[in-house]
């Protein structure tokens, strides 16, 4: 068996972040979030948002590591374009792992928008996006297979459960969306 890159990606407010959490702890993963590195980059340096890649190019060489180190790595991110989805694929492949790539999707537009302005940033001093900003958002369709969640009609719990049964799959065939 070998270590698997799990990449999470979705809009924001679909519950990208509480299905990773559940996931890294139910499976003892390593979890890396882009929001948390981004907001660290701009905390200790005089960066701004929005960072472009930087936070992106740091949760690669994070990733890259911890792939290399033999362990298996969550990494949770907007990941809006096939440039984007294709460096994860490049990421695992460099070190010698499979790939899960997980989109997260709430498909009741009026459920989507309650939790966007319901919601409060769990990273100190990260702004979230507003309704307007969420929808004017640069995301293209995925181009190839990949595991789609909705969590209109998942549960969180139950979508960490069904990533973690495909990353044991991954593990031994390398690529499983």
């Amino acid at each position: 068996m070998r270590q698997v890159l799990v990449v999470i990606g979705g809009l924001p407010a679909v519950g990208k972040s509480t299905i990773a959490t559940l996931l890294g702890s139910g499976t003892s993963t390593p979890y890396l979030r882009v929001d948390r590195i981004e907001q660290a980059i701009v905390e200790w340096s005089a960066l701004s948002h929005p960072l472009g890649p930087a936070g992106y190019a740091v949760a690669h060489a994070l990733a890259d590591e911890q792939l290399r180190l033999g362990l298996d790595v969550i990494v949770e991110c907007v990941n809006p374009l096939p440039l984007t989805r294709d460096a994860w694929v490049r990421t695992a492949a460099a070190a010698g792992a499979g790939i899960l790539e997980v989109e997260v999707v709430c498909s009741e537009e009026t459920e989507h928008r309650r939790r966007v302005e319901a919601r409060s940033s769990d990273v100190e001093g990260l702004m979230k996006p507003a309704w307007t900003a969420v929808m004017n958002r640069e995301y293209e369709p995925w181009g190839r297979e990949h595991l789609v969640v909705d969590t209109t009609t998942t549960s969180a719990e139950s979508a960490a459960r069904l990533i973690a049964s495909r990353m044991t799959s991954a593990k031994a065939t390398g690529h499983l969306g």
